[in-house]
């Protein structure tokens, strides 16, 4: 009985054409800074909201407790005359309005403080994890989740609801129906990443 087998020939052509379609399949992240920033902002919402749940910072002796729920905020500084955009996820302890380093969360693959590492703003280092402009330049952010509030604040609380800001009281300023975006903009188009009000889920779309 005869038996068809493919030839050498043929295997090694089978195996060329998988190799260029898995090629022009796979997404390129290194060389799109655009989505790599978005994909990152996005996993540390998504972080400062897991913190806020574990962390309930609620305390019966402090009038003020809610003041320091997690957040993450996306500041700007000024860096050699170019402005830089970049953002922290962190804890304000003593309600000072800013971020300590040790008030601040660490990623958990780096080992890197997600913040600037000061007690105010700063010139924050070219090399920091979330040197938004340096890393992958973005040219600034914006959305309503960065210009509904004075600190330009998303902020959850223990049931992982998101509020606009943490200072102005226990339950004001949740994000709206419709959910809050924060939008990176790039010279290469942009990325707006969405919370959603009540249960924070976080999406990107790219326009």
């Amino acid at each position: 009985m005869k038996r068809s087998a493919f030839t050498m020939l043929e295997l090694v052509f089978v195996i060329i054409v998988v190799g260029i379609l898995a090629v022009l399949a796979m997404p390129d992240f290194r060389s799109n800074l655009l989505q790599r920033a978005a994909e990152q902002v996005a996993a540390h919402i998504r972080y400062t909201q897991h913190l806020a749940m574990i962390d309930d910072k609620f305390d019966q002796t402090d009038p003020t407790w809610w003041e320091k729920r997690w957040q993450i905020r996306f500041p700007h500084t000024t860096v050699n005359g170019t402005v830089v955009y970049y953002y922290e996820v962190f804890s304000d302890d003593n309600k000072a309005g800013n971020s300590n380093l040790n008030e601040e969360a660490v990623d958990p693959l780096s080992g890197q403080t997600i913040g600037d590492g000061v007690t105010a703003v700063a010139a924050i280092p070219d090399s920091s994890l979330v040197n938004l402009t340096k890393r992958f330049g973005i040219t600034s952010v914006t959305g309503t989740c960065v210009i509904g509030g004075a600190y330009r604040t998303v902020a959850f609380d223990y049931l992982g609801r998101p509020y606009l800001d943490v200072y102005t009281g226990i339950y004001s300023n949740l994000v709206p129906a419709g959910g809050c975006t924060i939008i990176l903009n790039h010279p290469d188009g942009t990325a707006t990443i969405t919370v959603q009000e009540e249960t924070g889920f976080v999406s990107i779309s790219y326009p």
